[in-house]
């Protein structure tokens, strides 16, 4: 039996896909720093041991932890769970400097335990959808996708009642570039499943919100992550411009079709394929089209409240990827060299934003990569 303890109080999106397998597992530990919050998980998901000391809790007898802290705090905690041996599960995004992510990568490749990045993004049921249409071939060759997080998140800069600063305000509106890139560029990724980033170049609007707001954070920044093939990926992150949001908005472009998901008021996910035969006379055909023969078992088998444990049901089906790959050995479904690449586009976008969008070679985050790689080329 898998003893889970979470860190971390936004980690408690996971807890209907462990529950859903008590069989394999059991989340046995909680921790935060707020007291009101472990109370709250204790009575309501039955969790039967608190810590708010994070050391506490490794000490007990947990064999994985689900790290949802700050994210400056994910890389030296995913560290120090896999110095003492257990498997972790990290929150976005996987680190906040790229001397980071090297750390982390050594800590995996010689701890030898599982380290599975929670990009619940790539569990949206759409996104699975292309991309096992991707894999059939119905796309032809791809060559450009884009991805965008619109999120204002503008009332989470200070703590409700204090005024005090949070987190938000230091690590993600107080850097410049394209901060929280994982979850528009992780799904279009794995579209272009055994290509990587070779470079990134990012521009922004300027201050124009953020001036107003005295923050450091470029109200709008696009990204263009140039990959090995010559195929072209672009993100837009966009967390203070008064507007709705969109956080998920995605398209694709290959030779034989092209997919876009909803911008709003009424839009749906929609696909057009060459296969479709109407010649000159193309037109867009709902996405759900494809369903009966794209969408995984899992997702059709899914219960109302397996769909509704977050982010459209992703943070559900990662977690059984998760269980997975630690009970079976299985290869992570996205590992962290996956984790350290799409992270270090919002990093190097911080270089190539304020040197006026200098394009910013990508390292190459690999098994075993030397010291003398380890590096970033200006």
């Amino acid at each position: 039996m898998l003893k889970v303890g979470i860190v971390g109080g936004r980690g408690l999106s996971t807890i209907a896909g462990f529950q859903n397998r008590p069989e394999l597992c059991e989340v046995s530990a909680i921790c935060d720093i707020d007291g009101g919050v472990l109370d709250d998980a204790v009575k309501k998901h039955g969790i039967p041991r608190s810590y708010r000391i994070f050391d506490d809790m490794l000490d007990s007898d947990i064999d994985a932890v689900v790290i949802a802290t700050p994210m400056h705090c994910h890389v030296p905690m995913a560290i120090q769970a896999l110095e003492r041996g257990l498997h972790v599960l990290s929150e976005v995004t996987a680190g906040v400097t790229i001397d980071e992510l090297w750390w982390l990568i050594e800590a995996v490749e010689k701890s030898k335990k599982t380290y599975m990045f929670a990009e619940n993004y790539c569990y949206i049921p759409q996104n699975a959808v292309i991309k096992a249409m991707v894999n059939d071939g119905l796309f032809g060759k791809v060559y450009f996708g884009e991805g965008e997080y619109i999120h204002n998140v503008l009332s989470l800069v200070s703590r409700s009642g204090f005024g005090m600063p949070t987190w938000r305000k230091y690590w993600q509106l107080g850097k410049r570039g394209c901060f929280y890139p994982t979850h528009s560029v992780g799904p279009v990724a794995q579209w272009f499943e055994g290509d990587s980033i070779k470079s990134v170049m990012t521009c922004s609007s300027g201050q124009n919100v953020a001036e107003i707001e005295g923050l450091r954070q470029d109200d709008t920044t696009l990204t263009m992550c140039r990959l090995e093939s010559g195929g072209l990926v672009k993100i837009r992150v966009d967390c203070m411009s008064p507007r709705p949001h969109n956080m998920s908005y995605y398209s694709l472009q290959g030779t034989k079709g092209c997919y876009e998901a909803p911008r709003g008021l009424g839009d749906e996910h929609k696909i057009w394929l060459e296969a479709s035969g109407d010649g000159d006379n193309r037109k867009w055909a709902p996405l759900s089209d494809y369903y009966d023969k794209y969408l995984p078992e899992r997702y059709k088998n899914a219960t109302e409240k397996q769909k509704q444990s977050g982010h459209w049901g992703g943070d559900f089906f990662l977690v059984d990827d998760f269980l997975d790959a630690v009970i079976n050995g299985k290869k992570p479904a996205i590992d962290v060299y996956d984790a350290c690449e799409w992270t270090a586009v919002g990093l190097l976008s911080e270089l190539s934003v304020t040197n006026g969008g200098r394009a910013i070679d990508m390292p190459r985050f690999r098994p075993g990569t030397p010291l003398s790689e380890q590096i970033i080329k200006l």
